[in-house]
């Protein structure tokens, strides 16, 4: 076994002197070879010298040897730690003190060093072995938690290690997402709907109760009255716990948004503290995400005490003169104030500090990335405005004036050698497609190859018929893709190859698009895997951008050099959004629809009015057009109330449509591929009248005839992936109707709902959206790169606007980060882009 405590001697040495690799004779390596010789195989020191580079400590530069350094320390505290002996000694009496059960336990661990010796209670200083082995200076912030000296079990810290606090930095770093203002109560009298409130009271009752449908849904219910007698319902949905926690008679304090219950104020999931037994109520009290488990007292404790200890280790990231710049407290100041606030004012101080830093990190990277975008070659100059301007002459309808600004964005682009990484957003049915052709077709007249990706492979399909008949003017596919137009000098050939395509269809395509021989490929994101080689490839377009992620990004550069790339979506983007999950990308906004397209009408139904829908849906299929059923679930569910595909798609067979049975599909995520494909191909020819589907479908086919769409559950989706959904109807030249169900919905359910039925505009159910849930995957923020945000908000324009001007400065001076004042940025940046990578992974 290694000599841990000389390893760590050497290790603290090591970063207190900077890193030059003289603490030890010969270098580091050599003193660490000697070291992991007498580990067993797999031992996490071993592990530890072996994530070193091949060349060895010596060949890192100085960031990185820092970096490694105080992981390798906490690495062997964490090892020291859990591999100490923990048998307890007779003290050096012989004799244990006879003072009882309780006063043995201390006293045996006063013996094994754990405890002071004559520190006999329960509650009484920290594990001093524990503090002693941790590291000096800011490497403790990598040290276990474990080794902190918390008194805390096994389960605790494996609790704890399941909400990502791994380290006494993960700790520090683990901020209150909203806190008690005991400061500001309220008496019940004066509990105003829609507004977050504090009361403090007594509780009167506490039941647990059954809800919902079937009464599957097990609750907490209790009434708290105020000392002028006032009373208040409260309601903690799914809950049943807290009825054995809190007992009538308790004092408490409940805090949160005040909803309304039969024509009166009410509480709905608030959050709640026992009052007295020493509790911290004339004051803020933070409150922090949970698991099963772990109570909010205990993590608040903990997180208190490593804040006390170690906060004043936390190295500032950002240089002083941009600290003054914005006017932000220091990082020690703000770490302290968000856990622990004396005001309302502090707490703001120090969310608008660590918000600051979050973004700058986030802007950091994607200006970074989309510098090494445009600087990793030579992009082909495609000057064929001619070519794009004679596709146009042929439609029988001119471009909105959106569409035409858009295209003149992407000609601009790709007539320079600069690779355009581009953003193409607008609403179902804007026009993208046409757009994006056009583009194509510029490049293919340049003499290179286009491609246009698609995330599923019936949407490859439709795209492959579109382009076909936005150039043929047929609505079958012309002969082997062959299509020969007026502007160019020879037919142009599109091929389609999706993991469907048959065998020899897939030999033939392939050797297309090596040789030359394909001019535009249709296909889903196999096109950018192994076995797919392009001749010369100009530009490639990807449909729906959040399905598109930053490694497949990197993907497609390997492919062909340095193709433009232009990506498009469905979904709106509030503009704070589009600065950071799509900060790499220029953005061009198509926000007008054009002329003529049938308008989709949208009712908010409640229960006792669904009969209205499926009536409805009845009359538009004898009149032979089709439908959607979407369920927010696949199975039912005890934990979830809400309508299941398999068992609606069973009653609408038995009980809504049974003469329809053979005419009504399901469609689902977990079924394979190639039979969701033969379900969407299957309605898509009208071959079935309903489909009964999750959200799978939400970016899915074009079913000109589908003019029904019902949505189960409404209350469970999101407002943006509600606007897409109705997106799939309305598509021809019949009125459409969307309807919103759902059986239980919450006040603000309703609102949100209504909010949907009333408003058309995407872009503004967006934001709402935005506003009320945050950017989740609905925007695909993980795919695209951006880590979950702790404490900063999407919706903070201001600051957005004010990190990315100065990471575009930094990286203007410093594009590597290398300079002595941005050591500290850099290790942000590197940081977030950690967590990026264990999130996607």
């Amino acid at each position: 076994m290694a000599d841990l405590e000389r390893l760590q001697t050497v290790l603290e040495r090591e970063f207190r002197d900077g890193c030059r690799n003289d603490v030890v004779e010969g270098g580091l390596d050599e003193f660490l070879v000697r070291q992991a010789q007498t580990e067993p195989i797999g031992s996490p020191v071993l592990r530890m010298v072996r994530a070193l580079p091949v060349e060895g400590y010596r060949s890192l530069g100085a960031d990185d040897r820092r970096q490694w350094i105080r992981r390798a320390i906490a690495t062997v505290v964490h090892e020291r730690v859990t591999t100490a002996p923990t048998k307890p000694r007779r003290p050096a009496s012989g004799r244990w003190p006879a003072r009882g059960a309780a006063s043995r336990r201390a006293a045996a661990e006063a013996a094994a060093g754990e405890l002071p010796p004559d520190d006999v209670p329960r509650r009484s200083a920290p594990k001093r072995e524990a503090r002693q082995l941790l590291p000096e200076g800011a490497a403790a912030l990598d040290a276990s938690i474990r080794a902190a000296g918390l008194r805390l079990g096994p389960s605790t810290f494996d609790r704890l290690e399941k909400l990502g606090i791994k380290t006494v930095g993960d700790a520090l770093r683990t901020f209150p997402y909203r806190h008690l203002d005991f400061t500001r109560s309220v008496p019940v009298a004066q509990l105003r709907v829609g507004q977050p409130q504090t009361v403090r009271g007594t509780l009167d009752r506490v039941q647990e109760v059954r809800m919902g449908r079937g009464g599957r849904m097990r609750s907490t219910e209790a009434v708290l009255s105020d000392e002028t007698g006032a009373r208040v319902q409260i309601v903690w949905f799914n809950q049943p716990f807290i009825a054995r926690q809190l007992k009538p008679g308790m004092e408490v304090a409940v805090s949160g948004n005040v909803s309304a219950f039969r024509g009166r104020p009410s509480f709905n999931n608030p959050d709640y503290e026992r009052l007295g037994e020493g509790q911290h109520t004339g004051r803020l009290i933070p409150v922090y995400h949970l698991t099963e488990g772990l109570p909010q007292r205990t993590l608040r404790t903990a997180i208190a005490t490593l804040v006390e200890r170690f906060a004043d280790r936390l190295e500032d990231p950002l240089p002083p003169s941009m600290r003054a710049r914005h006017q932000l407290p220091d990082l020690v100041e703000a770490t302290r104030h968000i856990h622990y606030p004396d005001s309302a004012e502090q707490v703001d101080a120090a969310r608008r500090r660590l918000a600051f830093d979050e973004l700058l990190a986030i802007q950091l990277g994607v200006v970074a990335r989309k510098r090494s975008w445009q600087s990793g070659g030579d992009a082909p100059v495609i000057e064929e405005r001619g070519t794009a301007e004679a596709f146009l002459a042929t439609l029988p309808y001119a471009l909105t004036g959106a569409q035409r600004r858009a295209l003149d964005d992407i000609l601009g682009d790709i007539g320079r050698p600069m690779p355009m990484a581009r953003l193409l957003e607008g609403d179902v049915g804007s026009g993208k497609t046409v757009v994006a052709l056009a583009a194509m077709l510029s490049a293919v007249a340049a003499g290179y190859q286009a491609t246009l990706m698609a995330p599923t492979e019936v949407l490859a399909e439709q795209h492959f018929r579109t382009i076909c008949l936005l150039l043929s003017g047929e609505a079958a596919p012309p002969l082997n893709g062959l299509v020969t137009l007026p502007f160019l000098p020879r037919p142009l050939r599109i091929v389609v190859l999706t993991g469907s395509t048959r065998s020899k269809e897939r030999r033939d395509a392939l050797d297309a698009i090596a040789f030359g021989g394909a001019d535009i490929v249709v296909g889903t994101h196999a096109l950018i895997q192994g076995g797919v080689e392009f001749q010369n490839l100009g530009l490639s377009v990807v449909d729906e951008q959040h399905r598109f992620g930053v490694m497949q990004r990197s993907a497609l550069r390997e492919k062909g050099g340095s193709p433009h790339l232009l990506v498009m979506t469905a979904t709106p983007i509030p503009r704070s959004l589009a600065l950071t999950v799509y900060g790499d990308l220029d953005l061009s906004v198509i926000d007008e629809l054009p002329p003529g397209r049938t308008p989709i009408e949208t009712h908010w139904l409640p229960p006792e009015r669904r009969r209205d829908a499926f009536e409805h849906m009845r009359h538009e299929i004898e009149a032979g057009r089709q439908a959607f059923v979407i369920c927010p679930l696949v199975e039912g569910s005890d934990a979830v109330l809400s309508r299941a595909a398999t068992e609606e798609y069973d009653r609408l067979r038995l009980e809504q449509f049974p003469d329809l049975d053979d005419r009504i599909a399901l469609l689902h995520g977990r079924m394979p591929a190639r039979e969701k494909d033969a379900v969407m191909q299957r309605f898509a020819a009208n071959e079935a009248a309903i489909l009964v589907s999750t959200a799978v479908v939400e970016v899915g086919i074009d079913v000109p005839n589908a003019t029904i769409m019902v949505i189960e559950g409404a209350d469970r989706f999101g407002l943006a992936q509600l606007h897409q959904f109705r997106g799939r109807v309305g598509r021809g030249r019949h009125p459409s109707t969307c309807y919103l169900l759902a059986d239980d919905p919450t006040p603000e359910a309703e609102e949100r709902l209504s909010l949907v039925a009333r408003t058309r505009d995407g872009f503004a159910l967006a934001q709402a959206d935005l506003e009320l849930r945050g950017p989740g995957d609905t925007f695909g923020t993980r795919q695209s790169g951006l880590p979950s945000l702790h404490v900063a908000s999407l919706l903070d324009a201001q600051l957005i606007d004010a990190t990315r001007r100065e990471a575009e400065q930094v990286l203007d001076s410093d594009p590597r980060l290398e300079a002595p004042e941005h050591q500290g940025l850099r290790r942000l940046a590197a940081r977030v882009a950690e967590n990026v990578v264990a999130e996607v992974h």
